[in-house]
């Protein structure tokens, strides 16, 4: 499943509770364009304001509606034991694949995350993804380090948010069976055409044909075209860009996010607005 166009959408909040008929109408489109999988509960999809019971909720309404798409669910949580029980949750949910970044208030070392990574994939019946994504947790993975937890058991991708000096010398010290992925929507492109197997993505989590276009043709031209989109990604957040988006669709109340956090709003917003009058994002 670690190939091709992952597609992370929004997890849609209503007066700060989980708004599941939202959330069933975000993955209508994404299931109806054949992306090749669904990221839940990513950054995207807000999992750390969640509980563990909402987020076993939600995991089992996006693999109920996904029908033959398969669905990797994020497990990462502050405490080992929240972690363990969102990844038995979520396998009993019927999740093909987990993902975890190193969640932490206190920064880790690299000794602390190859420790975490070993615990947790000894107890995993489905593979897991390695999520890098310093600019949240804070923590950013070596290429050392982040070989040393592919070769652990149950890794079936690693998920850059960087594209390594190197690529080839880092693909080949990865296992055959583990796949590179990217994040960072403005970079997928260029990464796809260098070799990368899977774009994770949060445009696609909204923009289905969008991302699948970019996806299958690996060709920058498609991808430098939405610079204005990117450049706001890169400035305020693609989180807090694609909920305003989704609301000014009408696809998602507002407003979606947890508090505090909020949607892009006034200049900003009215950039997004003429963006999306600009180009044919479907």
């Amino acid at each position: 499943m670690f190939h091709g166009l992952s597609a992370f959408p929004l997890t849609p909040l209503k007066d700060g509770k989980f708004d599941e008929q939202a959330f069933i109408k975000l993955l209508a489109p994404l299931v109806d364009a054949r992306v090749d999988s669904l990221g839940i509960l990513g950054s995207t999809g807000s999992y750390a304001y969640l509980t563990v019971e909402e987020r076993t909720q939600i995991a089992r309404c996006a693999v109920e509606h996904a029908n033959d798409i398969p669905v990797m669910v994020s497990i990462g949580a502050l405490r080992l034991d929240d972690i363990l029980r969102l990844a038995d949750n979520a396998q009993a949910a019927g999740a093909a694949s987990v993902l975890m970044a190193p969640v932490s208030y206190q920064r880790l070392t690299s000794d602390e995350v190859y420790s975490l990574y070993e615990t947790v994939t000894r107890q995993l019946s489905v593979p897991l993804c390695v999520y890098d994504n310093p600019a949240t947790t804070g923590f950013t993975f070596s290429d050392e380090l982040m070989v040393a937890v592919a070769a652990l058991p149950n890794i079936g991708s690693v998920k850059f948010g960087r594209v390594p000096e190197d690529i080839a010398l880092v693909r080949a010290r990865l296992p055959d069976t583990v796949t590179m992925g990217i994040s960072g929507d403005w970079q997928a492109a260029s990464a796809l055409h260098a070799g990368f197997d899977v774009w994770y993505s949060v445009i696609g989590g909204l923009f289905p044909h969008t991302a699948l276009a970019i996806a299958r043709s690996k060709e920058t031209a498609q991808s430098d075209r939405l610079e204005p989109l990117w450049a706001l990604f890169r400035r305020y957040g693609s989180l807090r860009v694609i909920a305003a988006a989704a609301e000014m669709m009408g696809k998602v109340e507002a407003p979606a996010l947890p508090f505090p956090l909020r949607a892009i709003q006034e200049e900003p917003r009215e950039a997004l607005s003429a963006i999306l009058a600009d180009f044919e994002l479907s």
